[in-house]
């Protein structure tokens, strides 16, 4: 069943057809938003109110075949309000926070790649060091795997807008890694 058939069940009185989108959603926002803040008890409050958030205004959609991108400018809008208010009200870590913490702990190498999982984390590491708004392009494009038409579309930019971002956001990438000395042969990645 498709996003739009769940909006229009939901529309029509069927409670669980909310259930239907959260269960397709929650997971994938998580995600996005994860890798927009970079912590995972923040990403799971933020998804919620994403999803409260749509939940509230779900009746005022108006065209429900546009649903992801209508969820998605939420999700970035509200990253955006908390990054935001992070900076504003800055807060002192009392444990251990990958965001303030500028040593990257490489594994020896040895004869097989690093694993995916420390790949990923490295990547999502230094995901963190570029600017947001880059970051939110690079999520879309090589997480979410989104056309530059739809992220255009949510971000409400010109699609050549989204292409020089996604452009520079790579070559901060590349260039974060390039400083902890992680290469492509290091970790036998292509970026």
């Amino acid at each position: 069943m498709t996003d739009a058939e769940l909006i229009r069940r939901f529309r029509n009185g069927e409670s669980h057809a909310l259930n239907g989108l959260v269960g397709r959603w929650q997971p994938r926002l998580y995600n996005f938003i994860l890798r927009q803040v970079g912590d995972r008890e923040e990403a799971h409050d933020l998804c919620q109110k994403v999803l409260i958030k749509a939940h509230r205004n779900l009746r005022r959609l108006r065209d429900p075949g546009k649903f992801s991108t209508w969820i998605y400018q939420i999700a970035v809008n509200t990253c955006r309000d908390e990054l935001r208010r992070r900076r504003r009200h800055p807060t002192i870590s009392h444990g251990a926070d990958s965001r303030q913490d500028d040593s990257v702990k490489i594994p020896a190498r040895t004869d097989s790649a690093i694993h995916e999982c420390e790949l990923r984390d490295l990547l999502n590491r230094a995901l963190q060091c570029i600017p947001q708004e880059q970051r939110t392009i690079v999520v879309m494009k090589e997480y979410e795997h989104l056309k530059f038409t739809e992220i255009a579309a949510i971000l409400k930019l010109p699609v050549n807008t989204v292409k020089s971002r996604l452009y520079y956001g790579l070559k901060n990438v590349r260039k974060q890694l390039d400083q902890w000395n992680i290469t492509s042969e290091t970790i036998d990645y292509e970026m």
